[in-house]
């Protein structure tokens, strides 16, 4: 990537997080319908250049509170979740509607922080959406505010975004707001402040210069958005942020309009298996054959027919160990199988997974992007 291209152009997934103060009108909680069928319009046509693309969307709270009379001031936690209750039903609606109209199949998640951050759930929300994206679906997420905590809840869909973006590898986050990027001090108080186009790394003078969250539906601010930056770049997926507010933002974006990018020096696939590599603790052992082996060191994933042995009380989602015949550790992974069901289905054909067990499982004991090889089978150091 040059010094002027954008990572918009080469992005083959996405995520593109609305904010509450472009899609409802604050006096009436009215959804803005000419703006969302400008941006469906801008979806529909990076989906019909084969993109994957998810939409983390506010607006819930800010649609729901005006339909049961709850006013413009600050809501109790009960209250945003009865708002949210209200809203999100009349939310999706909106999208489903506007996207129809494009022939794009609109889903509906709702997330909390432990479906992020568990890795059981973790896998079962990432599996979710990836198999929405391969049956070419377009997800809209939101964050389950009727039943998350004010202990628990992410407090604002930046940082959800970037949680989701990170999910599913995706190589391009674009936080749509009412502001065109970062700013060297807060342009609303300061005239002189200069606008940043690019941000190749995260450092304490760039976090700095985050100010106060605006008033309105927002919960966020600049300060949410570069602590999205670090979790989205972490992860290997290029940020930015653009100001939404004029119609068809995603096409201005993708045109040259001004934004902020925040760059990632690594890729998404490789952040992941370095978090796998780094940052779990494994939780069992799993023992393969030769001809397992020599499949890894080939870059496949683990079938349950090359296992010959699972130690440990593991959960699906956690991470494992896995041995070779002589006993070494050649790679580490995350496990689509719980140790119970990988003791039943060990040796056998992926095929008679479902007889097994009485359900259809994945084929794979360790899927290949969930596998990290150890220096020592990757043939390093010797």
């Amino acid at each position: 990537m040059t010094d002027t291209s954008s990572p918009l152009e080469s992005a083959r997934r996405l995520v593109v997080k609305i904010g509450s103060a472009l899609l409802v009108e604050e006096s009436d909680g009215s959804i803005r319908y000419d703006w969302l069928r400008s941006l469906a319009h801008d979806l529909a046509e990076l989906h019909g250049q084969g993109r994957e693309v998810i939409v983390v969307s506010s607006g819930a709270i800010a649609v729901g509170r005006h339909y049961l009379g709850l006013g413009n001031g600050r809501l109790k936690l009960e209250e945003k979740q009865a708002a949210a209750a209200t809203g999100q039903l009349r939310l999706a609606h909106a999208y489903q509607e506007v996207l129809a109209a494009h022939d794009i199949t609109v889903s509906q998640i709702l997330l909390t922080l432990g479906d992020t951050e568990e890795r059981r759930r973790h896998l079962n929300a990432r599996n979710t959406l990836n198999t929405l994206l391969r049956h070419r679906s377009l997800p809209v997420i939101n964050e389950n505010d009727t039943i998350a905590t004010s202990e628990i809840r992410f407090g604002d869909n930046d940082r959800l975004a970037a949680r989701v973006a990170a999910m599913i590898n995706a190589e391009a986050l674009v936080l749509l707001s009412d502001i065109d990027g970062l700013y060297s001090s807060d342009p609303r108080r300061d005239s002189a402040a200069e606008h940043i186009p690019r941000i190749p790394r995260l450092t304490a003078e760039i976090e700095a210069m985050a100010g106060a969250a605006p008033l309105g539906h927002s919960s966020g601010g600049m300060v949410t958005k570069l602590a999205a930056a670090r979790v989205a770049v972490g992860a290997g997926c290029h940020m930015a942020i653009a100001d939404g507010r004029a119609n068809s933002p995603l096409r201005r974006l993708a045109e040259g309009a001004r934004c902020s990018w925040f760059l990632s020096e690594t890729e998404p696939l490789a952040a992941r298996k370095q978090w796998i590599a780094g940052a779990l603790k494994p939780s069992g052992v799993i023992h393969i054959d030769a001809g397992a082996q020599t499949a890894l060191a080939a870059g496949r994933s683990l079938l349950p027919a090359g296992v010959t042995a699972v130690e440990g009380d593991f959960e699906r989602g956690d991470a494992v160990l896995v041995r070779d015949p002589a006993g070494q550790d050649i790679a580490r992974g995350l496990s689509a199988y719980g140790a119970l069901d990988a003791r039943r289905i060990l040796g056998h054909k992926s095929r008679d997974i479902e007889d097994i067990l009485g359900y259809r499982g994945r084929e794979e004991m360790i899927h290949r992007d969930d596998l990290v090889l150890t220096p020592l089978a990757k043939g390093e150091g010797k």
